[in-house]
């Protein structure tokens, strides 16, 4: 082990995420969480107060997005020199500024986004994306390679690259699970393997809080203009039908010319 790694890890934040976070790391690491409402069913959790997580010198944060800018603030002061922070949000450039406008240059920083969580763990390849934004007490390979170990495919890319793929997978997958639960999408009598697949999507990103939701779309930047793109190619599809459906010979005979 790297000997700038301690075996104490802290985390902040203990929702879904942050409690699997937790029992991950609690195979190999003493973890100490904090959380502004601790829940009590949490039993295997080794809650505490925030002052003792901030002494430990490789921290976690697992806050919801919203909240992300107030905790850096509130933290930032309190951090021993040789702590490195890293955090798990599912953007990145804008964790990155924050983290990089209010850490001091002795606290590092290491960007990451695990591609899984509680409803996917269990579920093909798991993908972890890092980042070296600030790697100050070089931890960074340790945690790569610790990550790897676990069978956990790690993608390395700058916080603009992730965000512009994840615009275009995770932002659009979540609306388009929204939108179907919005419309009262359920199963029938004929469900095919795509509609199947479709609902299986909808389950999946509505067992996720409404908040996730609406900070995944205006935390990245790149997300408003893919799902505006999204929706003016759906607008554009649907004008398609509505005006072919009034000349059908037309249709056929375009139908015949793909």
């Amino acid at each position: 082990m790297n000997p700038r790694i301690k075996k104490s890890i802290g985390i902040i934040g203990c929702g879904r995420f942050g409690a699997l976070l937790s029992e991950m790391l609690s195979e190999e690491f003493e973890v100490s969480v904090y959380d502004v409402k601790p829940d009590p069913y949490l039993t295997h959790i080794n809650f505490t107060d925030l002052e003792s997580v901030l002494q430990l010198s490789t921290i976690f944060i697992a806050v919801p997005i919203h909240h992300f800018k107030n905790t850096i603030i509130e933290i930032a002061s309190k951090l021993i020199k040789k702590t490195t922070v890293i955090d798990v949000c599912s953007v990145k450039c804008y964790p990155v500024e924050i983290m990089q406008a209010h850490l001091p240059p002795s606290v590092g920083i290491i960007a990451t986004h695990p591609l899984f969580g509680p409803d996917s763990l269990q579920k093909a390849q798991l993908k972890m994306m890092m980042h070296p934004a600030r790697d100050t007490h070089d931890c960074y390979e340790f945690w790569k390679n610790y990550f790897s170990s676990k069978k956990i495919k790690i993608l390395e890319m700058t916080p603009d690259q992730h965000d512009r793929f994840a615009a275009r997978s995770q932002s659009i997958t979540h609306f388009i699970g929204r939108t179907l639960e919005v419309m009262g999408s359920q199963s029938t009598e004929m469900d095919t393997i795509g509609y199947k697949n479709l609902l299986a999507v909808m389950a999946q990103t509505c067992n996720d809080k409404w908040d996730l939701f609406l900070d995944l779309q205006r935390f990245n930047p790149y997300a408003a203009q893919t799902i505006g793109e999204f929706i003016e190619k759906s607008i554009h599809l649907q004008k398609e039908i509505t005006k072919l459906s009034h000349f059908p010979d037309a249709s056929r005979e375009q139908a015949k010319e793909r």
